[in-house]
């Protein structure tokens, strides 16, 4: 063992140069594994520095100090709550500072004031400012602090609340230095961005790392397909940019995912696209007109895509059209796959609704439904959201669906009144779900009252056998249901038994 130990020893000598040493043994290996990338992969390659990239935006980028009264939400101005360092500490100034939390005092003692810092860029050499609503919510002073130094006192311009956005303006003598937005479409996972911000009161903090998801949602933030980063943001960083490596602001970092309060490289910003989109209205009138198309929803399962043809799950399920909607007046029907809007593929029903809502009232809009198996492209004038406002009987002769397992008879007003379905309800009622039955598996129930089969409408069980089977010979492997289940519309792609 200890020859051959020595031989290896001898070897490695041998390949070694008195200038570049070991580096030359491991780079041949490093270089042939490079030469295996992509050309495309080799080009980008790892930056070198991200120090050019800072240098030329750190002017832009700002930190926000907010002045405002305490909220019944703000912990940290609970009259129990303490700094936590003791006051020889050499943190103790530093939470203070920036923390400032409040002194003695009981629950009976007046709100007080404190600073928040949150992060802001400049968009615009005239002094337009993004930062993040809740930087700036409840503010009653706004004031930004440039990467020099310099102080100048903002204004509000406005703020979104359900996309976490908002505007601020500055005065300034001369032109301010600014950024420019980048396209966060072409953003791809894994891309290379870096973000800029003020975490924990220290600004200027430049942090770097990867793109690492996108199309995150989080929580009631319905409106916004979140970026996810694992460059290090922190409390603090909220409003901050993240760039791309042309030095363009593909996101707005909003939040973290932490268990311990501290960056674990879940990050999340806002795309540019969406961002911007938000801005500009916020600029242009200080509000937000969102958009309203006037259905409901919901997603397209495995299942119903194969009932309707659909080659795979996608697009948005109409279940109800709101009579006199955008919807209505452009031909929307119940039933109807929403898979385009505005030249864009619709991928699911949150899609649908964030394409929806940041569509600016009064545009006319391209959307693509799927409908009997084919697209139709329908036009749809926008408008703007919020502007729309049993007793024991005998039972009729059942009839049995053995493809489904159902045992369905027509509405009459015995039965509506048994089941509690509207007066002037259609359709043929569930009175019996064989167990172990295609329709079992789907969870149908007594009392569900189905009103469409594949897009038509049934009133008795003759005319839902006759949809049923012309399915079948078209080569489906299932069937679409509507229902009304208690008052609401669903749908259910049943497959054949």
């Amino acid at each position: 063992m200890t020859t051959a130990l020595a031989d290896r020893a001898r070897a490695g000598r041998q390949r070694r140069t008195p200038s570049r040493g070991l580096i030359l043994t491991l780079g041949a290996g490093a270089l042939a594994a490079f030469a295996m990338l992509p050309a495309s992969v080799q080009a980008r390659g790892v930056p070198q520095s991200f120090a050019d990239l800072a240098a030329k935006v750190k002017p832009a980028v700002v930190s926000v100090a907010v002045e405002r009264k305490s909220g019944p939400n703000d912990r940290r101005l609970s009259p129990n709550f303490r700094n936590p360092f003791p006051e020889d500490s050499p943190y103790h100034e530093f939470f203070r500072r920036f923390f400032d939390g409040p002194g003695e005092g009981g629950p009976s003692r007046p709100p007080r004031r404190f600073r928040a810092v949150g992060s802001g860029f400049v968009v615009d050499p005239s002094g337009f400012i993004v930062t993040n609503h809740h930087v700036v919510n409840r503010a009653t002073r706004v004031e930004v602090i440039f990467d020099g130094g310099k102080r100048l006192d903002a204004k509000v311009v406005g703020h979104d609340a359900k996309t976490d956005l908002a505007l601020l303006r500055v005065k300034a003598e001369k032109p301010l230095p600014h950024v420019a937005w980048g396209d966060s479409d072409k953003t791809r996972i894994g891309d290379w961005i870096m973000a800029v911000g003020n975490p924990f009161g220290l600004n200027s903090t430049v942090t770097a790392g990867i793109v690492s998801a996108r199309g995150r949602s989080l929580g009631g933030a319905a409106l916004v397909d979140f970026l996810q980063v694992d460059a290090p943001i922190n409390k603090g960083n909220s409003g901050g940019p993240t760039f791309n490596m042309d030095g363009r602001v593909v996101g707005v970092n909003t939040a973290i995912y932490s268990p311990t309060g501290g960056s674990v490289g879940l990050g999340f910003a806002i795309p540019s696209n969406t961002a911007q989109r938000v801005i500009e209205q916020l600029k242009s009138g200080g509000k937000i007109s969102r958009g309203w198309l006037g259905v409901q929803i919901q997603n397209v399962s495995e299942d119903i895509a194969k009932a309707v043809g659909l080659d795979k799950p996608r697009g948005a399920l109409v279940a109800i059209v709101v009579p006199d909607s955008p919807a209505a007046r452009a031909g929307v029907k119940t039933g109807d796959v929403i898979v385009g809007w505005a030249g864009k593929k619709v991928k699911d029903i949150r899609d649908l609704v964030r394409k929806v809502a940041l569509t600016k009232a009064g545009r006319s809009v391209d959307a693509v439904v799927w409908r009997d198996g084919s697209r139709k492209s329908l036009t749809v004038l926008v408008a703007e959201s919020g502007t729309q406002q049993a007793s024991a009987s005998v039972d009729p002769a059942p009839k049995e669906t053995a493809e489904l397992g159902l045992s369905v008879a027509p509405a009459d007003d015995e039965l509506r009144r048994r089941f509690g379905l509207e007066r002037d309800a259609e359709g043929v009622v569930v009175l019996a779900v064989r167990p172990d039955s295609p329709a079992a598996a789907k969870d149908l129930r007594t009392g569900d009252l189905v009103t469409h089969v594949n897009g038509g409408k049934v009133a008795t069980p003759d005319a839902m056998k006759r949809r049923i089977d012309r399915a079948r010979s078209d080569g489906r492997e299932a069937v679409l249901l509507r229902i009304l289940r208690r008052g609401n519309p669903v749908f259910v792609a049943v497959k054949f038994g």
